[in-house]
């Protein structure tokens, strides 16, 4: 039987970490916190628990994820997020495969809560996720704020039955904030990776995502906070590109 690491990045999770560390407990044989230097109640709450808790500037998403893997003391990984839990299919799983360990890693479906309701549909369900992997067999990439960990050799991947419970936005203020931050965070990486942002981008992606989300991927059928959701797909999308434009736009040489 395997010895299995759970790692979590966290910064002022003290209303969701709770739930995270509780479900974790009788899963794992190791939880490893990493904290961005909290300022409520999150310290507090994951030293309640048996968890190595360890302190370190945020890198960004990518970065932190792959430093958290290192502090880890064994090489099968499962990796949560603060604002994540694991469902109770999901725990059986892992302790099955704890015992019957065959792949470079596995993925798992994430179940979103928003504003209080389970999403069904859109991009948000099932939200395939690759989370419980060998330590040096792949690693975290993408384009901050979106990560996802990426094998070495892809076709050594299997998939766990049962879901990642997910509670990302009680309030739509809080959606809306987040919506800013992460198309700002996203439109800085663009312009670090020389993409550009002609008109067409920003008026045709944008119109696509809701499309793709709102009537291919169902997003109707999660009534008005489908409809929000889907808004919010397009939305994140303009701003991400409006807000490159702006940055080539000011950072371009004067003649």
């Amino acid at each position: 039987m395997v010895k299995l690491s759970a790692v979590i990045i966290t910064y002022n999770e003290e209303k969701k970490i709770e739930r995270c560390l509780s479900s974790l407990v009788g899963v794992v044989d190791e939880i490893v916190v990493i904290d961005s230097f909290s300022t409520d109640k999150t310290e507090e709450i994951c030293k309640q628990f048996d968890v190595k808790f360890i302190k370190q500037q945020f890198l960004g998403y990518i970065e932190q994820k792959n430093f958290a893997i290192t502090q880890a003391s064994y090489d099968h990984i499962i990796s949560l997020d603060g604002d994540e839990a694991l469902s109770c299919e999901l725990q059986d799983s892992l302790i099955q495969l704890k015992s019957n360990w065959k792949y470079d890693g596995y993925y798992m479906n994430r179940y979103n809560n928003f504003c209080g309701q389970w999403i069904k549909h859109s991009d948000w369900y099932p939200d395939k996720k690759l989370r419980a992997f060998i330590k040096g067999k792949g690693e975290w990439q993408g384009i901050n704020p979106h990560d996802s960990f990426k094998l070495t050799n892809p076709k050594t991947a299997s998939k766990l039955q049962g879901d990642i419970l997910h509670w990302n936005y009680a309030t739509y203020q809080e959606f809306n904030l987040k919506t800013d931050k992460f198309s700002t965070i996203s439109a800085h990486s663009y312009y670090e990776l020389g993409k550009k942002a002609p008109i067409w981008k920003i008026i045709l992606n944008p119109t696509w995502a809701f499309f793709k989300a709102y009537f291919l991927r169902l997003g109707f059928l999660d009534g008005f906070n489908g409809f929000v959701i889907c808004v919010q797909t397009a939305n994140i999308t303009f701003l991400k590109y409006s807000k490159l434009r702006e940055l080539i736009k000011n950072n371009k040489p004067s003649n």
